[in-house]
């Protein structure tokens, strides 16, 4: 296990008149004994580096970068340090999480997030690209993103009691877009046949380089991508995961402005991503929000009484209703018979639950004296019909994933759920709605953020980091824009559970 920053400990013999060897010479002979290995120190770092080592009395401990071209002795400290943090960085669309790390111990420092500044030049990457090609706008981007990072880099060190300036690494894992913006690199290719990066996997850089108030010397390692539309993030997850050396196929399932799959084990594997992700993110209902404070996450409906009960995730009152919600909500206005199979609504169940709206009718879950603004949180058919083409996009890229290979679900050992979606999401709702398959729940297991546990990964261990790069080499990528069967399922899929009802027997079919 070598971090991306790590010290040795040393201690040379003084300069004598019988021994005339130069500081840094001598300290590069001093790492040499104590680590074992052969450094490089760049010509801007030679003349501090010298005079830290000679005011130490030619003993403390040497500051290593460990980059794939060799190992880069950028500082020297008179004593071992009680910690040595670093950044790991999630750099989503709409959000930016991150976790302070002691690159010494492990340990989290901190953690925290904020909105990714970008927003206000497009909610979606597409509007983004589109922005970048236009005058300053890739400017303005990068711009925006690094001032975002920034800003979260110094709350993270203020809550770890740390100055932003003493931060000595970031790893970055964020889809293929996000980083070509953070890089300031032309994403105009990206959204146009063949869809061809103009980098796949950055070498490591300076964060002065692009603006970020970290270390001077501090390194940035970016997860590298399969293409376009399989980004680092994703990578991040299998190494998180583990799916990369498991013994049985596995799957991973990440669900964000995409749903990206992959299946397989150490062996082999195969990927793929299609749009699936807004309305399971909350990303498409009217009253739909990220998961956080004042998003119903539960929602249960007595399919006798039809009374209707529902939980937030902080507890109180409901200002809109997250991905996992959604589900929930759907997956038991169906079982209540308040929705057919194909998604429409039937108010003669109940009335006094449904309201007019510009858009047709809407089903309350939350009346305007319960909630938190004195707004009620509606679910309108709109916002149903788009959940209905979400959840069919989602069984149907992973009935196509698996059967490229020639297997069943029942093949499958562990289906692995990342980000919000899986970490509050109910297996058994989105088994009900006909969105993952009917497998027992022990199957399916939540892995929480994957992008931002690969990013810490990859700060912590060069075995994780080569990982990710031999990575690009293993994973075969499917391309669903022009999969015949992938649409050909995704009509079938259109329905609750589906229009074969055998594949969903634990499932209740209604007439």
């Amino acid at each position: 296990m070598r971090p991306l920053v790590y010290t040795v400990a040393l201690e040379a013999t003084a300069p004598s008149l019988h021994d005339n060897t130069g500081d840094i010479d001598r300290l590069k002979k001093a790492v040499s004994a104590a680590g074992g290995i052969a450094v490089q120190i760049p010509l801007r770092r030679m003349g501090p580096i010298a005079a830290n080592f000679r005011k130490a009395g030619f003993r403390g401990v040497a500051v290593i970068n460990d980059l794939p071209a060799g190992a880069v002795l950028v500082d020297f400290l008179a004593e071992q340090p009680s910690v040595l943090p670093a950044m790991a960085l999630d750099l989503g669309t709409t959000h930016l999480e991150a976790s302070l790390i002691n690159l010494l111990d492990g340990r989290v420092l901190a953690s925290g997030n904020r909105e990714n500044s970008q927003i206000e030049f497009g909610a979606d990457i597409l509007t983004r690209i589109h922005y970048a090609g236009k005058g300053n706008g890739l400017r303005r981007l990068h711009e925006a993103v690094v001032g975002a990072i920034n800003g979260l880099a110094a709350d993270l060190a203020g809550k770890a009691g740390e100055k932003r300036e003493h931060i000595r690494a970031l790893s970055v894992s964020g889809n293929t877009t996000m980083v070509h913006l953070l890089l300031q690199l032309d994403p105009y290719h990206l959204c146009r046949e063949p869809y061809i990066p103009l980098v796949n996997a950055p070498d490591p850089f300076a964060a002065a380089e692009i603006g970020l108030a970290l270390h001077g010397e501090a390194p940035v390692w970016v997860m590298p991508s399969i293409g376009s539309y399989f980004g680092g993030d994703l990578i991040s997850g299998i190494v998180a995961s583990g799916l990369d050396q498991q013994e049985e196929t596995c799957m991973l399932i990440d669900v964000g402005t995409n749903a990206e799959v992959v299946v397989g084990n150490r062996e082999w594997l195969i990927a793929c991503a299609g749009a699936a992700g807004p309305a399971l993110e909350g990303g498409v209902a009217r009253m739909g929000m990220r998961a956080g404070p004042g998003a119903i996450e539960h929602v249960e409906i007595d399919p006798l009484t039809l009374e209707l009960r529902c939980r937030t995730i902080d507890g109180g009152k409901a200002r809109g209703i997250c991905g996992s919600g959604i589900i929930d909500l759907v997956a038991c206005l169906y079982l209540a018979r308040i929705i057919d199979i194909r998604g429409k609504f039937r108010p003669e169940r109940c009335p006094e639950r449904f309201v007019d709206t510009p858009q047709g009718a809407g089903f309350v879950v939350v009346a305007a004296e319960e909630a938190a603004n004195g707004e009620p949180v509606v679910l309108g058919q709109v916002d149903l019909d788009a959940m209905m083409r979400s959840k069919a996009a989602m069984y149907s890229i992973l009935t196509t994933l698996i059967n490229q290979v020639g297997l069943e679900f029942a093949d499958l050992h562990r289906i692995y759920v990342a980000g919000a979606f899986g970490r509050h999401i109910d297996p058994r709702r989105a088994i009900t709605l006909g969105m993952l398959p009917d497998l027992p729940l022990t199957t399916f297991q939540p892995v929480g953020n994957s992008s931002l546990a690969g990013a810490e990964l990859a700060l912590l261990d060069r075995g994780d980091r080569e990982r990710c790069l031999g990575l690009i080499n293993k994973i075969t990528y499917l391309e669903l824009n022009v999969n015949q069967e992938f649409m050909i399922r995704f009509s079938g899929s259109r329905f609750i559970p589906h229009t074969d009802t055998s594949l969903f027997p634990s499932v209740p079919v209604f007439d």
